[in-house]
């Protein structure tokens, strides 16, 4: 997978060239065995910005230059025609590469710092999996820790809060979807709140804490409501704690009358269900005792048969 855009650039250049008639002198460059001019001539397509051209000839010398002092500067240019070419998961690639193989060169930070950067690029929307923010928050880290210093640091340091604040949007979103989708099953009320939970663990900063919070309240109020009357009382009176826990973090919030609404509905949903399950219980020894008066009728009435039946 992490070669086939770059695969395609290389094929879509060829395929150009290659139907144009008769063979161009970059052609016959290509074709050629002279690797000192095709090196030269990748440099100087890099500089007027012919990045796919550049990549066909830098693809071609990358192992014929190995080990040779001109090695560093070619792939270097490597790296950086890839980046243009916006295959940031093979320039990410051949950065790293480039960093530690030359851990002592000038362009080693540079280097190190492009890599962690086109992870961050590589970041999708936070509706998708977020594997390679993970992985863009970690290279950026590690590219701080190795350069503290560098001027570098401080926009890598911005690149992880902007990655950290997908997440949070991320994991806020996914507890959405719970609750959202309690409808067609209670039980995703109660994961709602054990992700919303999870969310403020993993996040202790996260920026929607208060409407989370709230969340919270009002996911565990909707799963004591439609739960069964006997399970009811238990679940409301845990909505009513979260809503203790709510109004004192956030005493002035502009959520405390929808909160305050929630747990007065939990106490109007603990008397409601303790008249259910009286009625209920009512129901049940009102069944009882016709069924117990039942039984002795029956019984009165099997003793005449006998009796009759002796005499």
């Amino acid at each position: 997978m992490f070669k086939i855009k770059h695969l395609l650039i290389l094929s879509f250049t060829a395929l150009l060239l290659g139907t144009s008639g008769c063979k161009s002198s970059f052609e016959k460059l290509r074709l050629s065995n002279d690797v000192g001019r095709k090196y030269q001539e990748g440099i100087r397509l890099y500089n007027k910005k012919d990045y796919s051209k550049a990549l066909i000839l830098f693809e071609g010398l990358a192992q014929k230059y190995r080990g040779t002092a001109e090695a560093e500067d070619l792939n270097y240019y490597y790296a950086f025609t890839l980046y243009r070419l916006k295959d940031y998961t093979t320039a990410r690639y051949k950065f790293k590469e480039f960093a530690d193989t030359y851990p002592a060169s000038k362009n080693a930070e540079e280097c190190r710092y492009m890599g962690a950067y086109c992870y961050y690029l590589d970041s999708p929307k936070s509706s998708l999996d977020q594997e390679n923010t993970y992985k863009a928050i970690d290279a950026l880290q590690l590219f701080i820790n190795l350069y503290p210093k560098s001027d570098r640091a401080v926009q890598a340091a911005q690149y992880i809060a902007n990655l950290r604040n997908k997440l949070e949007t991320k994991a806020f979103d996914n507890a959405k979807m719970y609750y959202e989708l309690g409808g067609y099953d209670i039980t995703n009320y109660k994961s709602a709140v054990v992700a919303l939970k999870n969310a403020q663990i993993e996040f202790p900063d996260i920026k929607f804490a208060e409407e989370m919070n709230l969340l919270i309240v009002k996911s565990q109020y909707m799963y004591a409501k439609n739960s069964y009357p006997n399970r009811q009382e238990d679940r409301f009176n845990e909505a009513i704690g979260y809503y203790n826990e709510f109004i004192e973090a956030y005493p002035n919030s502009k959520y405390a009358k929808e909160a305050k609404q929630l747990k007065d509905d939990s106490e109007a949903g603990i008397v409601s269900a303790k008249k259910a399950l009286a009625e209920q219980a009512a129901e049940i020894a009102k069944y009882q005792a016709l069924e117990k008066k039942s039984e002795k009728r029956k019984d009165s009435t099997t003793n005449k048969i006998d009796i009759k039946n002796k005499s």
